[in-house]
């Protein structure tokens, strides 16, 4: 339910790849929501942290194997310097080669900020119905 209501709402917001808000979302809402929360945090720092990584390194090195892998590398020293988790590196990662490796035809910053947006979405409303599903639970 909660998959089906993310991919909804990043298709309201006519994101060009929808399908990672539900994506984003079946991997939250598999926590409690006091790990969702923590989770969804890391998470969140790591998609920015590579989609800005992304754009900087897009524009001014182009695209490519080798600007990916100084990119990654780069991450693994920004995660490590915000003490941020594995979760963060990981997605960080994720949103670097979506901006870097896949083929597009928009500007890097459009693609950071889309994977942005529908990452937020999936977590927003795997928070919403963890909250939800909690509440019910202990009713």
């Amino acid at each position: 339910m909660a998959a089906v209501a993310s991919l909804l709402v990043a298709r309201l917001f006519t994101l060009p790849e929808a399908y990672w808000a539900p994506l984003t979302t079946l991997v939250i809402t598999q926590s409690s929501l006091g790990a969702a929360l923590t989770v969804s945090w890391q998470r969140s720092v790591g998609t920015v942290l590579g989609g800005a990584v992304g754009v900087i390194a897009a524009t001014f090195f182009g695209r490519g194997v080798l600007v990916f892998a100084v990119g990654v590398f780069l991450l693994g020293l920004l995660c490590a310097l915000i003490r941020s988790d594995r979760s963060a590196y990981r997605f960080s990662g994720i949103t670097l080669a979506i901006v870097l490796l896949v083929p597009r035809t928009g500007p890097p910053s459009q693609i950071a900020w889309h994977r942005c947006a529908e990452v937020f979405i999936g977590i927003g409303v795997a928070l919403l119905l963890t909250m939800v599903w909690r509440d019910r639970e202990a009713s």
